[in-house]
């Protein structure tokens, strides 16, 4: 079809994605050519499929959307990519727009938010859902900042792994860093954020929706 929009989703719950693959495929010009399960593979995906667009979700095993996100826009600068996210976050909707996102949504939004960020972002568009756009507002007139969304996407991403209890030797080989970056990335962050424990740290995190309260 001449005007098919190609998408690849990457989702780690195979019952989100299908959920999405039925909705998104009601649409006649849309077509999804491929399913990612991790960062990672939406990556290697992307690059052998070359999507129109990728519908990515935050939180996923390994690398994250973000550092997907990140990795897919350094080496394709053009990439249009939504994210999207249990959480109606506006954390993560800074850091994934910050990042290089054409789009947020939250998964509890309303469906027609999807195909109509789809659209929007095929023309060129950012998108938000209208009420994620006001709670970004709304913070940001009540001084109210989150001190999460000044890190870079990177340390971001350190931050979410350090939260999640992996071992430094596990973020730098995820992150294809060295160790001793890592560390460093460790070292800053407890200076920008003030934690001193990893208790702290993860308190923090649960705080601001990084990582989920188990």
């Amino acid at each position: 079809m001449k005007n098919e929009i190609r998408i690849l989703l990457a989702d780690d719950h195979e019952v989100v994605r299908s959920g999405l693959a039925r909705m998104l495929e009601s649409n006649t010009d849309m077509h999804i050519v491929g399913e990612a399960a991790s960062g990672e593979q939406a990556y290697q995906m992307y690059t052998e499929l070359d999507p129109d667009i990728v519908i990515m979700d935050v939180s996923m095993p390994g690398i994250g959307g973000l550092e997907a996100l990140r990795r897919i826009l350094v080496r394709y600068s053009k990439a249009k990519v939504i994210m999207f996210s249990m959480h109606e976050n506006v954390t993560l909707a800074v850091q994934s727009m910050s990042a290089g996102a054409a789009a947020y949504l939250s998964k509890s939004g309303d469906s027609d938010d999807m195909v109509k960020a789809i659209r929007q972002v095929m023309d060129g568009k950012n998108f938000l859902s209208s009420e994620m756009a006001q709670r970004i507002a709304l913070q940001s007139v009540s001084g109210s900042e989150d001190p999460i969304q000044r890190l870079t996407v990177r340390e971001f991403e350190v931050f979410r792994l350090l939260a999640e209890g992996y071992a430094l030797e596990y973020i730098a080989e995820t992150l294809n860093l060295g160790q001793k970056t890592v560390a460093n990335y460790q070292t800053m962050l407890k200076q920008k954020l003030g934690f001193h424990s990893s208790v702290e740290l993860v308190r923090l995190a649960i705080k601001y929706n990084v990582i989920k309260s188990h």
